[in-house]
């Protein structure tokens, strides 16, 4: 499955909404499927208040579904990438100058799905992978 958004707030929850249908092929458990959830919504959110800034932007997803019950999740942006990845995985780590982020966007997604990996070039754009073996 293949979508592209507009980083706007709005688009959050329609991301969400659609990876959580889409990875219900599967049949996850209600806890597997809230944890998808919530680390799209934390990537999401990246993209938008990170990547783009609040400017708008388009976001890139894409759903693969395997098998073996496992689930792949790539969100893509084109906004100005991240310097230092393994420094913004660290937690409460932000940009944000406000005060009005935590810094837990990263940590957030590796506690709920089995991996993670951050691809990025400055000026650019991000690339997460994320990915979760189903329960039987």
């Amino acid at each position: 499955m293949q979508m592209t958004l507009w980083a706007i707030s709005e688009n959050e929850a329609a991301a969400r909404a659609v990876c959580a249908a889409f990875a219900a092929q599967l049949n996850p458990t209600i806890e597997e499927l809230a944890d998808i959830k919530c680390a799209v919504s934390e990537a999401i959110t990246n993209c938008i208040v990170h990547a783009y800034g609040g400017r708008g932007g388009e976001i890139y997803i894409t759903v693969t579904l395997y098998c073996d019950r496992s689930i792949r999740i790539d969100i893509r942006d084109k906004g100005c990438g991240i310097a230092d990845v393994a420094l913004a995985m660290q937690p409460l780590f932000t940009t944000d100058r406000s005060g009005e982020r935590s810094g837990m966007g990263f940590p957030v997604m590796q506690t709920f799905m089995d991996a993670l990996s951050v691809r990025s070039r400055v000026g650019v754009g991000t690339k997460l992978v994320m990915r979760k073996k189903l329960s039987a």
